[in-house]
C-alpha cells in the first residue's frame, strides 16, 4: 500500500482551466492520488477483510436499505475525493466476499494474488487483443497459453480462443459444428439449412439450450438423453435421430454444474466417430483435473473431441473472467466461420505478419485482454502448483464426507465424484419421518431457511436447489486453496446450528 504514483497536492483545478484547451481535462496528479488511496481501501475491505475468517461473507442488507445507503443516484456534478473515496469503501464493505474462506456458493472462490496483479496490469493496459499492434505481448502470450493448455488435453497442435465465459465458448462450438457442415450458412443463413439436432445431458449446462435458441437452431431440437443415477451420459451405440433431422453435435459435460458428475469421453467419442458428429467437451468446471497426475483418468478420451471449454476462473483461481475454447482443428476454421475481413483493422498490407491479427477469430470486435492472470499464476506456481490446488480439493472433499458420515442429519445424495458435496441437512424434527406424507414437503423448506440465515448472519455462504425429483438440497464446492480442515467442520457446524430448531 506504498505510494506508486506522484501524490498531488490536494487542490482539483479550477472551474476556468476545465475550458482552457491548452490543459488536459483529467488531472493526472489527482487522479493518481484518489488511485492510491482507492488501493488501500481495496487492500484493508477487501483482500485483508475479505479473507479473515473472523471478518462475515458479507454484510447483509436489504435492497431498500442497500440503495439509499449507496446513494446511487447520478448527477449533473461530480463529488470530491473524499466522498468517493467512502463509495468505493461502501462497494467493498456490502459487497459479498468471494474470497472469503467460508463463501462456498458457486463455482469461483478465493484469491490468487498473481492472477490478481495480472488483472491490476490488463485493467490498466486497457488494451484490445484483435490485432497485433494493440496488444503485441498478448498476442503471443495468448497463444502459449492456449498451447499449453491443449497439451494438457493431449493436442500437439490445434487452435483456439479465450471467451466471454464458458457459456459462449459452448456456443462457438455449435456455430462451427455447422459452419464445418454447412458452410453456406454463413451467406445464406438458417433458410439453407436443414433441422439440425443437437444431442446433451438432463443435466448439462443450460447454455446448450441457450445456444440452440441464439443460433436458430431450437431448443426443441436439444434431444436430452437418458442418464444414470450418478449423472453420467449414456449413449447408446445407436443415436436416437429424429426423422428428416441432421445430428449434428454431441455436447458433453466434465463436471456437472450440481452434482460434478464425468461423461464417459471415451464412449461418446466412439458414437460420435460412428455417426461423424462433432464432439463437444463442456469442461468449464471440471477441465482443471487435466492438471492432476491423480484425477485426469476422470477425463480419458478428451483427445478425441473436437472443441473443449475450460474456465480457469473456476478452479485454478485465475479471476472472473478467464474462459478457453480450445479447438482440433488445424484448417483455422474459427476465422473461416467468424471473418468479416473489416478493412479498417486488418489491412492486408501491413508491415508484421498479418496471421498474428486474430480479431476475425471471435464474433467480438473488441476483446479483453484474459490470458495475462493465468499466464502469471501458471509462472508463479507452476504446473506443479497447480495440480496441488486440485489435489488438495479432493483430499478436503473427502475429509468432509468422512465428517457428514459420523453425523447425525446429514443425508448425501451420492458419493461425491468430484469437489461437489451434495447433500439434505435433516433436522432433528424431520428425523425417522421419512415415511410421513408431508416429509418431502417440510424437506424442501430446510435449505431455504438455512441459507437465509447464513446470509443475515454473514457466518458463510452455500448454495441448495433442487433437481427433478429430489427437494432443495445443498451444493457445498470445496475446491478454493485458502480453505482448511477447520473450515469444513465449522461448515458441518454452522448448518447443524443454523438448523437444529426447524
Amino acid at each position: 500500500t506504498d505510494c506508486i504514483f506522484p501524490v498531488s497536492d490536494g487542490q482539483g483545478r479550477e472551474a476556468a482551466k476545465l475550458h482552457d484547451l491548452n490543459e488536459p481535462l483529467i488531472d493526472h496528479a489527482e487522479g493518481q492520488d484518489f488511485l492510491n488511496e482507492a488501493f488501500k481501501v481495496i487492500m484493508d475491505e477487501v483482500l485483508c477483510k475479505g479473507t479473515d475468517v473472523k471478518q462475515k461473507v458479507c454484510e447483509w442488507k436489504e435492497p431498500d436499505e442497500l440503495a439509499l445507503l449507496l446513494d446511487l443516484e447520478l448527477r449533473a456534478t461530480g463529488e470530491t475525493q473524499h466522498r468517493l473515496l467512502q463509495r468505493v469503501r461502501d462497494v467493498a464493505k456490502y459487497s459479498t466476499k468471494t474470497c472469503h474462506p467460508r463463501f462456498f456458493n458457486q463455482q469461483f472462490a478465493g484469491v490468487d494474488y498473481h492472477s490478481l496483479a495480472g488483472q491490476f496490469l490488463t485493467d490498466a493496459l486497457n488494451t484490445n487483443i484483435c490485432t497485433y499492434e494493440l496488444g503485441p505481448v498478448f498476442v503471443l502470450m495468448e497463444a502459449e497459453v492456449l498451447r499449453g493448455l491443449r497439451q494438457l488435453v493431449g493436442w500437439a497442435e490445434g487452435d483456439g480462443i479465450f471467451c466471454p465465459g464458458g457459456s459462449i465458448s459452448n456456443m462457438y462450438a455449435v456455430n462451427l459444428a455447422r459452419y464445418q457442415l454447412f458452410p453456406e450458412v454463413k451467406t445464406k443463413g438458417l433458410c439453407s439449412l436443414p433441422k439440425l439436432t443437437i444431442f446433451t445431458s438432463p443435466e448439462s449446462h443450460f447454455s446448450v439450450k441457450k445456444g440452440a435458441a441464439f443460433l436458430g437452431i431450437g431448443t426443441d431440437n436439444v434431444i436430452l438423453v437418458k442418464v444414470d443415477d450418478s449423472a453420467k451420459q449414456m449413449y447408446s451405440l445407436s443415436v436416437p435421430f429424429c426423422q428428416g433431422a441432421v445430428p449434428l453435435l454431441i455436447s458433453c459435460t466434465s463436471g456437472t454444474t450440481v452434482r460434478g458428475a464425468f461423461d464417459p469421453l471415451d464412449h461418446i467419442a466412439d458414437v460420435c466417430e460412428r455417426h461423424k458428429l462433432w464432439m463437444h467437451v463442456d469442461a468449464a468446471w471440471g477441465g482443471s483435473v487435466l492438471f492432476s497426475k491423480q484425477h485426469t483418468h476422470l477425463m480419458k478420451g478428451v483427445d478425441r473431441a473436437n472443441s473443449i471449454a475450460w474456465n480457469p476462473h473456476k478452479m485454478l483461481l485465475a479471476g472472473l473472467q478467464c474462459s478457453a475454447f480450445l479447438l482440433k482443428d488445424t484448417t483455422n476454421l474459427l476465422k473461416r466461420c467468424h471473418s468479416a475481413n473489416a478493412t479498417y483493422l486488418f489491412q492486408q498490407d501491413k508491415f508484421y505478419d498479418m496471421n498474428l491479427d486474430i480479431g476475425d477469430k471471435s464474433v467480438q470486435c473488441s476483446r479483453r485482454v484474459d490470458c495475462l492472470k493465468l499466464w502469471l499464476m501458471w509462472k508463479a506456481v507452476g504446473s506443479d502448483g497447480l495440480a496441488e490446488r486440485v489435489d488438495k480439493a479432493f483430499i478436503h472433499v473427502r475429509y468432509l464426507v468422512e465428517q457428514m458420515k459420523k453425523r447425525e442429519g446429514f443425508q448425501l445424495l451420492a458419493e461425491p465424484e468430484f469437489v461437489n458435496v451434495c447433500f439434505w441437512y435433516i433436522p432433528p424434527s424431520l428425523r425417522g419421518k421419512e415415511g410421513n406424507a408431508d416429509y418431502h414437503d417440510r424437506l424442501a423448506k430446510v435449505a431455504p431457511v438455512i441459507k437465509e440465515r447464513m446470509m443475515k448472519q454473514g457466518t458463510m455462504m452455500v448454495g441448495y436447489q433442487p433437481l427433478g425429483d429430489r427437494v432443495n438440497f445443498f451444493r457445498m464446492v470445496v475446491f478454493s486453496p485458502l480453505v482448511s480442515q477447520k473450515d469444513m467442520d465449522f461448515f458441518l457446524n454452522e448448518i447443524e446450528r443454523l438448523g437444529s430448531d426447524l
